[in-house]
């Protein structure tokens, strides 16, 4: 737990630390934390996080003694006015980054599923920008990332559009098969018409 003005926890003061254990493995994205500060009227701090999908929650307090003096506060407040800008732009190469890691995660996944109902054309495609991406990341190249990210997204978008049209495309031809069967079942059940006369047999009598 931190406190200060700055853009990147490590600038700021650390006021204390505690661990949420005992989350499940699962994949990144998964996991739902519920974080709760609540300030009281004597300046304490009262911390918790929960996992929403195991009921598992720590918490701490922060007394006054651990807040910072009004001195410490304002020169904080001056500093960061005066790396605004400096933070600005690491909080955007740390947003770009985790944005493109989720990219390539989410990539390498979708290809996993569905590797088997994309043409090859959009395969290739879609591979390609992946193995862009990754060079960017390791490249720690924040301008290549944001262009990869574009262009992964672009073609994902189609290869997406490419899978959902070859499955109505199926779904149409085996309508249309359905159909003609049933047709030809009709035409072939047809019988002889013939002509036939009611007779009231009180008549004849």
């Amino acid at each position: 737990v931190y406190q200060g003005e700055r853009e990147m926890a490590v600038y700021n003061k650390k006021l204390g630390t505690f661990e949420l254990t005992g989350i499940l493995p699962a994949p990144r994205g998964v996991p739902q934390i519920e974080v709760t500060f609540d300030i009281d009227a004597n300046g304490i701090v009262h911390v918790s996080a929960k996992d929403l999908g195991t009921g598992k929650e720590q918490s701490m307090t922060i007394s006054g003694g651990s807040s910072l003096p009004k001195e410490d506060i304002e020169r904080m407040m001056r500093e960061a006015e005066e790396h605004a800008e400096e933070d600005r732009k690491r909080r955007e190469e740390v947003d770009v980054r985790n944005a493109a890691e989720s990219a390539v995660y989410g990539t390498e996944k979708f290809l996993a599923e569905n590797g088997d109902k994309l043409p090859q054309s959009n395969a290739d495609e879609v591979n390609g920008a992946l193995t862009e991406l990754k060079t960017a990341l390791d490249a720690n190249d924040v301008a290549g990332m944001k262009s990869a990210s574009e262009k992964l997204a672009q073609v994902s978008q189609a290869a997406g559009a490419a899978i959902y049209a070859a499955a109505q495309a199926a779904a149409s031809d085996a309508g249309s098969a359905g159909e003609g069967a049933a047709s030809g079942g009709s035409t072939d059940g047809d019988d002889e018409v013939v002509d036939a006369e009611i007779v009231d047999e009180d008549e004849q009598k």
